[in-house]
């Protein structure tokens, strides 16, 4: 029970703008950087001297979050950039990764920060998969599997945790989430339930940062997943109206969402041996994750459900062609 007040009235953060060192030289990307946490998170990489892809569908919409962000001070030589990326459509994401790797040699934090809620029924993606299954855990899968071999060639020379994959889950994977987090019969027939859709796929990303963690921990990438918090973010808009106004006194600014993700991004608090861990708002490690969840990420073979493999069997499954 405290460990979930605590998400909703977290202690304060221990890293802001205000004491975070000198990105000067680093690479990053940022999905769904042109509102909400993801504005936030580019700006304060921007202001901190960092090289930012803001990465997103519009570049309407990009072109205008780069002028918001350049009219704050930053220290040299900052730089931000539109991405084109569309992460429910699987045949985009390739050519934006040949688009970044054309431009940059290093990529030291992948945020996987873009996502959606509650669409209306019956939403899908370009390929026809449920259309939050695969904004928020196919696109992601495939993006992030596809700059592997740039996340790796940055970590021999960086040092050791900093070169990281920031995943984004929610504080349903402890209220509302399914025993073992999901039912696996889900994945190829979604309910019709939309809200229990976007608690899988945020089920699904712990599983996914949890299974990067094992694939290339040893190459010196480390993979997180992390609450950004309760906010006040676009990322309501599909929800009945009545969604926001009940909940409006436990919602905060997307800054503070956007130090979660800085947390888990960037502090030195966390080390290698943390891969696959649970971030919680506004940055600090889950003390006690539900025991079934940690069953679920474990093999049967080592005495857990295999669940999340399962999963993970899934995302390589209709990826593949893209690949």
């Amino acid at each position: 029970m405290g460990v979930t007040f605590s998400q909703f009235f977290p202690p304060q953060p221990t890293l802001t703008e205000a004491n975070l060192p000198s990105q000067k030289g680093r690479v990053f990307i940022v999905t769904g950087g042109y509102s909400g946490v993801g504005l936030e998170l580019c700006t304060i990489l921007y202001q901190a001297g960092g090289k930012v892809y803001l990465a997103g569908r519009s570049e309407e919409k990009g072109q205008a979050a780069i002028l918001k962000i350049k009219a704050n001070p930053a220290a040299a030589p900052a730089e931000v950039v539109f991405l084109h990326l569309a992460l429910d459509d699987l045949a985009t994401i390739k050519p934006a990764v040949e688009k970044f790797n054309s431009l940059e040699g290093r990529l030291d934090v992948l945020f996987n920060n873009a996502a959606v809620s509650n669409p209306p029924q019956g939403s899908v993606s370009s390929q026809g998969h449920e259309l939050q299954m695969a904004t928020n855990c196919l696109g992601p899968y495939l993006f992030t599997q596809l700059l592997l071999l740039t996340l790796r060639r940055t970590a021999q020379t960086a040092p050791a945790a900093t070169v990281r994959v920031i995943w984004t889950s929610s504080i349903i994977v402890d209220l509302t989430a399914s025993q073992h987090g999901l039912i696996v019969s889900d994945l190829e027939n979604p309910p019709s339930d939309q809200q229990l859709n976007y608690t899988n796929t945020k089920v699904g990303n712990w599983f996914l940062a949890s299974a990067l963690a094992t694939q290339v921990g040893l190459g010196g990438i480390l993979s997180l997943t992390q609450n950004p918090g309760n906010l006040k973010t676009p990322l309501i808009r599909h929800m009945p109206w009545w969604v926001g106004v009940a909940t409006a006194p436990l919602l905060h600014s997307p800054r503070m969402g956007a130090y979660t993700e800085l947390w888990a991004g960037l502090s030195s608090d966390v080390t290698m041996q943390d891969g696959g861990k649970y971030v919680l708002p506004w940055g600090r490690l889950h003390p006690s994750p539900r025991p079934d969840m940690l069953a679920a990420m474990k093999t049967k073979e080592d005495g857990g459900t295999g669940v999340a493999a399962q999963f993970m069997d899934f995302c390589e499954k209709q990826t593949l062609p893209f690949q």
